[in-house]
């Protein structure tokens, strides 16, 4: 059996958007670039298919999407 650790971002927070919580969840593998996860209050998770070279890019893709789209994408 193969290990593979996750390595999770110290930028990985909890934010309230219109009222709103969620999880900005950012991780990699020990040889990847980074990948986001949001996880609203009902435990959906909304998972980019791009991964980022940065943990900063991914937390900036996160926040720009939270204030570039309706947040009802993010509660269904």
């Amino acid at each position: 059996m193969t290990h593979f650790e996750i390595i999770c971002s110290p930028l990985s927070q909890s934010v309230v958007v219109e009222g709103n919580r969620f999880k900005i969840q950012i991780y990699r593998g020990e040889d990847t670039q980074w990948s986001l996860e949001i996880v609203n209050a009902k435990g959906t998770s909304f998972v980019w298919d791009e991964l980022f070279p940065t943990e900063e890019d991914a937390l900036g893709a996160a926040l720009k999407d939270f204030e570039n789209s309706p947040i009802k994408n993010f509660l269904s």
